[in-house]
Order: structure tokens, then sequence, then C-alpha cells
């Protein structure tokens, strides 16, 4: 629920959640039916827009429980269903048919004639392939008028989306039902056949080596083209990142997407979210061929500069209530992520509890109150440098 109210909080236009059983991120703390109302409920007064995600690639024994949580979403109303099979595709249309149907990335729409079929079964909106070109974008647009929506920032699998066993085969954990363990971004070396407990380096750093994980994708630079090829949604994978993440990408996109009709390219954007972990940045496919130099060979990230140190729950004059999310002290380096307006860093000269004593530092779940500069609000976030 944190995360959701930051992505709210930051400008996200509508959200993706869903129960750990029926979706592919089944370890990212997901909501039970009970808190998957009270969030659909949030996001609906803030006038936004909830998808719940029902993509795993299901058996016969997941049918059930699915037609359950199928029937029972009829009394929560969410905006959309993102799906990725067509067998659960056809429940909906059966037991809740007034749910809009979104077909996901892990359908691996990478066709017109595929998307015409989709459109033609009755989905209001397609979340295409990753591993498309924009000039293919451009085509799936002309032969189909439904909304398309392409993911423009976060991790990359290394197969076509969730069509991987790689995770199934090391670690009986199945990608395809939301438990994979991002194998693929594990250290490997190389043993030869005939000379056994040998290992060989590959592309090796001091950490191992790292041949099969991709850099994140990273598109605030090209928002432009995708909308210039007919993108209708932009959307930014990270249901398992923290709430820094969260808010934080999501502020910067909503930046760039309220400045493409108004303004030209801001490079702050860029050194923006490098601030956030990530494995460095790559473009994908969507101008040609993933190029090799795009794979992480020597490093598995670059670690995030500023960690979240607190959330403002209220500002009073020139003082702000901040829970804490971590621990905090007098002579730290912290910025504002704000919303009205950009705050540079700034050293904490005093904290003050309920009683207003002051102390040299606070811990984490504490109350403290701070001076603030002017535009921060509630909700922001209280980034510390580390």
């Amino acid at each position: 629920m944190g995360k959701l109210r930051a992505a709210l909080h930051y400008g996200a236009d509508a959200v993706y959640l869903g129960l750990t059983g029926f979706s592919l991120r089944a370890k990212a703390g997901n909501f039970t039916l009970d808190t998957l109302r009270d969030a659909i409920t949030l996001v609906h007064e803030a006038n936004k827009r909830a998808y719940v995600t029902i993509n795993i690639f299901p058996h016969n024994t997941d049918i059930a429980p699915i037609e359950g949580h199928i029937t029972a979403l009829n009394d929560l109303h969410p905006d959309a269903v993102i799906v990725s099979d067509i067998g659960v595709f056809d429940m909906i249309k059966t037991f809740a048919p007034e749910i809009p149907i979104h077909v996901s990335t892990q359908a691996n729409i990478t066709n017109y004639r595929s998307a015409r079929m989709w459109e033609r079964l009755g989905a209001k909106r397609l979340v295409l392939s990753r591993e498309l070109t924009i000039d293919e974008i451009r085509r799936i647009r002309d032969a189909v008028s439904i909304e398309l929506e392409c993911f423009v920032h976060g991790s990359i699998c290394l197969s076509y989306s969730g069509r991987c066993y790689l995770s199934s085969f090391l670690a009986n954990r199945g990608a395809n039902k939301g438990l994979c363990t991002n194998s693929c971004r594990w250290s490997y070396q190389l043993v030869e056949e005939k000379r056994p407990g040998e290992s060989m380096p590959v592309y090796e750093d001091n950490r191992g080596a790292y041949i099969l994980s991709p850099r994140d994708l990273c598109m605030v630079e090209h928002l432009d083209k995708l909308a210039g090829a007919g993108v209708d949604s932009f959307k930014i994978e990270g249901r398992t990142k923290g709430i820094n993440y969260v808010s934080g990408v999501t502020k910067i996109y909503r930046d760039a997407i309220d400045a493409l009709a108004a303004a030209p390219l801001n490079s702050a954007w860029l050194k923006e979210l490098e601030m956030f972990s990530n494995r460095g940045f790559t473009t994908g496919m969507y101008f040609g061929r993933h190029p090799d130099s795009d794979y992480s060979y020597d490093e598995t990230h670059a670690p995030a500069t500023y960690a979240i140190a607190g959330v403002v729950k209220g500002v009073t004059g020139s003082t702000a209530t901040v829970l804490l999310k971590g621990n905090l002290a007098v002579g730290d380096e912290v910025a504002f992520l704000s919303t009205a307006a950009h705050n540079g860093s700034y050293i904490i000269n005093e904290l003050r509890d309920a009683e207003g004593q002051i102390s040299g530092i606070a811990h984490n779940e504490d109350i403290v109150f701070m001076e603030v500069p002017e535009g921060v609000k509630k909700n922001d976030i209280i980034r510390r440098r580390v």
C-alpha cells in the first residue's frame, strides 16, 4: 500500500497490482482480497485507475481458484484485468463481462495479426512485447484501433518476456507462475566437459560474470518517438522495488510526459534516474537488435546514491512532521522529492521529537519534526545520501 500511495502521489495515472496466487510477481508483497478492495477504493478516490493482474500461465489446478477470484472482482470494480492466457481471457468474459481486459506483455504480441485477433476477441488494450522496434509498433498501430501500451523503464527479461525456464531448471521455481529467482542475474563461470572442477571466468570482475543479465530499460529520452508511433500508455516495471524507486522514477516520467508537447528534452531526467539502483541503462530493442554492450557483463548494478529516510505526514509553516523509514542524524545530507518544486540537498541542523526535545539522531519509525524548504508537502519523501 505504501508503494501504491507513492505512485499516485508522484503522478501515476494508473497502477497495476494483484494477489500473490495469480500474479507474475508472487514475492512482491502483494495484496489480499480485502486489501485489494481498499487499494482500488484509494485509487478511485484519487480519480486514477487500478488494473488487476491475473497474468500467470495457469494449469488445470489453477482454474477453479482463478474463477473464484474473477467472480470476486465483480464487487471490487477494477478498471481492467491484465491477462496473458486466452483461457483466463475467456473466463473473464464469462464471469465478469463488465470488466475491461488488457492483454499482458506475457502474451508476447509481436505482430499486427496477433493484435487484430485480440481486438476481435474484445480486448480493450494490448501491452506489447518488449521485443518490438518502434517501426513495428507503428505497423501494429495502423492495424488496430484499441489502446496500445508499452514498457518504458525497468528490468528486462533475458527471454521473450516470461517465456523462461532457467529459474525452474536451477531453482525449481517457475517464472511463469510468478516465482522467478532472477537466475539470469546470477554470477556464472564456465566449466569444460573434460576438466570437471576447473572453472574459468567469462567477462569476470571481482564479483563474477553476469553474461545473462541485460541492463535496465530506460526510454525517458525517447517518449516522443513512442507517442509518435501511436502508444497510448507508458508502463514502468518495478513491483519488487522500494518506495524510493517508485517515487523517484514515477515523478521523473510524469515530468517527461507532461513536457512532451511543451518543452525540449531535459537532460536532467536521465541523471536523476541514475540516482536509483540500476544495472545501467539500455533502450532495449526499440531501435533494433539489443546491442551486446547492453548486458551487464562486469557489474550487477549501480547502487542508489540516495535511500529513503522518511515520509512527510504533514507540513505547518516551514516545519514538517516526518515518519522515518530509516535512521536520520544531525549532519546528514538529505533531499526532498517534491511534486511542487525541485529542491536541492541540504544538511540537517536539528531534529525534534513530539515533546520538542532536540536529538542528534532519530531511528526507523520515529516521528520527528524538522525545518523543510518551501514547496515540500504531505506525502513527499525525504531521501538521505548514502
